[in-house]
């Protein structure tokens, strides 16, 4: 069955920042799918995880910041001691940082490329070492439109280059590791509605901009992520790798 392709029974999935937003959905995507999800943050967050357990589900937890460069290692290291095994890296995590770059200090910039590219990076090098023991496995990495078009009206140079990064690094990462049967793609995201985005979209001078530039009359939410995410980690895009699907409502095509 066609549909069958687009299960993860007892597949083991780690989700970074995956207790609200993008990740959040995609772990709730991914646990209707039948996966064995691990959800990673700073901090734990609590009603997170007891809506995932209310919908009746198991999920499992493990905190990390991924500002410290020891986090990722040791975000595989537990997996593998839980599980046995990491089938699917969905690298979620990062943060948004706006500026004029004539005022974008150096410790602004150096924080923002170490979460957002060093981060992915760092999981990536670790969950690569199970996945091609396994002789097979998934990396997911969230990107962003920023990384394809200076979207405006926000000034921020150092995100869009931080996000286009991480496109990059996902080709690169697809290009090596192909022939090990391990698959490597991104999605690039539009304005969705996650408390990263709250500010923005509730500001009408923003709003009106980033609506007036997507085509599509309403605003995105997680769901619209993590149903791409699980096409890209399921068996239903096997041929797929080193791919950056757009989900953006149309922003891009203009």
């Amino acid at each position: 069955m066609i549909l069958d392709r687009f299960r993860l029974d007892d597949q083991v999935a780690l989700i970074t920042g995956g207790t609200r937003g993008i990740g959040l959905g995609i772990a709730e995507a991914f646990l209707q799918a039948g996966a064995k999800v691990i959800v990673s943050s700073k901090t734990p967050n609590p009603t997170a995880l007891a809506h995932l357990t209310g919908l009746g589900f198991s999920v499992d937890y493990i905190a990390a910041d991924m500002e410290q460069p020891d986090a990722p290692d040791a975000l595989i290291v537990e997996t593998l001691k839980r599980f046995g095994r990491l089938d699917i890296l969905v690298n979620n995590a990062g943060v948004a940082d706006h500026g004029d770059t004539t005022e974008f200090s150096d410790a602004r910039y150096e924080r923002l490329m170490d979460i957002n590219l060093g981060s992915v990076f760092r999981a990536s090098r670790a969950a690569l070492r199970p996945m091609r023991q396994q002789g097979a496995g998934v990396i997911l990495n969230i990107g962003s439109i920023s990384g394809l078009v200076s979207n405006i009206p926000q000034r921020q140079a150092a995100y869009n280059a931080s996000k286009a990064a991480v496109h990059m690094l996902t080709k690169s990462l697809a290009s090596d590791y192909a022939a090990e049967n391990i698959r490597v793609n991104a999605i690039a995201p539009g304005y969705i509605r996650t408390d990263m985005t709250a500010g923005g979209l509730d500001d009408p001078a923003m709003s009106a901009v980033w609506k007036e530039m997507t085509p599509l009359p309403f605003v995105g939410d997680p769901a619209d992520i993590a149903t791409a995410a699980l096409y890209l980690c399921s068996r239903a895009s096997r041929y797929v790798t080193g791919e950056v699907l757009v989900v953006d409502g149309g922003y891009t095509i203009r």
